[in-house]
């Protein structure tokens, strides 16, 4: 086989006391690992809080480093269209196609004179891949991870899509047993700090469980602060 395939679904649900492990939302995604060494992440993903929102991802990246070549967004808020775009990564520059309705058309070329690590298109499934760019060589701490690119700023993805340039501390606290729907899984626990003053507005404490290989599978993850949310996969196929 030319590709390996990875399957697999997250339950979105509250931590709100007056919601407590409700359901509030979904994605499916799959995972496909090429042997030319590019990853492509298709995540669907659906928030119903209002104003629900409705995500499709097409990311392109390095295996070795979750890095981005391309990526293609659609995004639906409040049942009507919100934008969609196109993004490309090149030596020395980013560069995306957009539409939105706020906007209209947006092009941008941003000149990135060092590597870009990640781009974050709001998928959680995406908050997993985040973590490959901890170097695990270094063991646990924290690690800056700078020119970090999102699809929009919003901590639920939903405006744009367009660049917004950022940087996050990831913390990596160990490995541990971990059972959630799924099954059961050696984990890497992560933390992800060092948003204040990097987002419009800071993002809750939130913590993230992956597979402990290379897959870097997201088992679980939560935001607390006005969040409260929680993020657990449900099933898996690889």
């Amino acid at each position: 086989m030319s590709s390996r395939i990875i399957r697999g679904t997250i339950r979105y649900t509250s931590k709100k006391p007056e919601r407590l492990d409700q359901e509030r939302g979904r994605e499916v995604f799959t995972l496909t690992q090429q042997a030319d060494g590019t990853d492509v992440l298709l995540a669907h993903c659906e928030i119903d809080d209002a104003p629900n929102v409705i995500r499709d991802v097409s990311l392109a990246m390095r295996h070795a480093d979750s890095s981005p070549l391309d990526c293609s967004v659609r995004l639906t808020v409040g049942d009507q269209f919100e934008g969609s775009g196109w993004m490309r990564f090149a030596d020395g520059y980013a560069e995306c196609e957009t539409y939105n309705h706020r906007d209209g058309r947006i092009k941008q070329r941003i000149e990135t004179p060092f590597h870009v690590p990640w781009l974050q298109a709001h998928p959680i499934m995406g908050d997993a891949l985040l973590m490959r760019c901890y170097d695990l060589s270094q063991g646990p701490g924290e690690q800056l991870v700078e020119n970090m690119f999102l699809t929009s700023p919003d901590h639920r993805g939903a405006t744009g899509p367009q660049f917004f340039v950022t940087k996050l501390v990831l913390v990596y606290v160990g490995e541990e047993e971990l059972k959630v729907e799924a099954g059961s899984f050696k984990a890497r626990h992560f933390q992800v700090t060092g948003t204040a003053g990097n987002l419009p507005e800071e993002h809750p404490p939130y913590e993230v469980w992956v597979t402990a290989d290379d897959d870097y599978i997201l088992l679980r993850a939560g935001a607390g602060g006005y969040m409260k949310t929680h993020y657990e996969l449900s099933e898996l196929h690889r």
